[in-house]
């Protein structure tokens, strides 16, 4: 994933033209690249985790945003420690998605049209199924991408759009708009990351605590208690039954879990 990064162009170099008089000339600023969001087909069959189809447009912005806000999370759980006055070791349990929002302001006051409904229109769009996946009976909106200049987001899709109407025209029709936008990053299929496993997520790791057995694991992270004999050949635990606390336990996907430890 390339994160997203916004620079600001350096302020033009003025020039004397000799002595204490007046600046006569200056070096012209860069170029002003408009943002846009490019609008793509998801990939038929896989819920756009493979990424971009093919192109739908470009829902161009009349004025850059005066500000982008990105956020990226991550999740930790931490159990309770029986007995212990200490809180138990938290256990990292993945990261979230990347958000990023965004205002998109459009004004037709000069022409009196109905563009601004129109690009509101493309926007909602982007929240709804389109007609060729629910022809292919995989429903889903198209994905997007944010682009200003050489500067691109993340594969998006987009969770919210808020339009607001700040003015009409006499016969009420709307001819200004604020809209908020909010993105949420699309993640992509990925390769395998171990050639001898041919798993497609890395093991997550847990670390015992007091009160934990393989059962308790099994259920919480397969919702099959079961699996305990499975989880405990996948990691070699000679006694499942005295699971000292601060051991490490591998939690693998439950087909590997399966495949290596049945």
């Amino acid at each position: 994933m390339t994160a997203i990064a916004l620079t600001g162009a350096s302020a033009p170099a003025l020039k004397n033209s000799g002595g204490d008089g007046p600046l006569t000339s200056y070096r012209p600023a860069a170029q002003m690249h408009k943002a846009a969001l490019k609008v793509y087909n998801a990939k038929a069959g896989d819920g756009g985790t493979g990424g971009f189809g093919s192109p739908r447009g470009t829902i161009a912005f009349q004025f850059n945003p005066k500000e982008v806000t990105i956020a990226k999370s991550a999740k930790w759980e931490r159990k309770p420690a029986k007995g212990s006055k200490k809180a138990g070791p938290p256990e990292f349990v993945g990261a979230d998605p990347c958000k990023l929002t965004m205002e998109m302001f459009f004004d037709a006051s000069g022409k009196h049209d109905a563009s601004v409904l129109d690009v509101v229109e493309k926007l909602f769009a982007c929240c709804v199924p389109t007609d060729e996946s629910i022809a292919q009976k995989k429903p889903s909106p198209p994905l997007v991408e944010l682009h200003w200049g050489a500067v691109k987001s993340f594969p998006a899709f987009v969770t919210q759009v808020s339009a607001k109407y700040t003015l009409f025209a006499g016969d009420g029709m709307p001819i200004r708009a604020v809209c908020s936008v909010s993105l949420e990053e699309m993640p992509t299929k990925t390769g395998k990351t171990n050639p001898t496993s041919g798993a497609l997520s890395v093991n997550r790791m847990h670390t015992v605590i007091a009160g934990d057995s393989l059962a308790s694991l099994a259920h919480r992270e397969y919702d099959d208690p079961t699996l305990w004999r499975c989880l405990a050949a996948y990691n070699r635990v000679d006694d499942p039954l005295r699971l000292a606390a601060g051991t490490s336990v591998l939690l693998p996907p439950v087909e590997e879990l399966v495949r290596g430890g049945g």
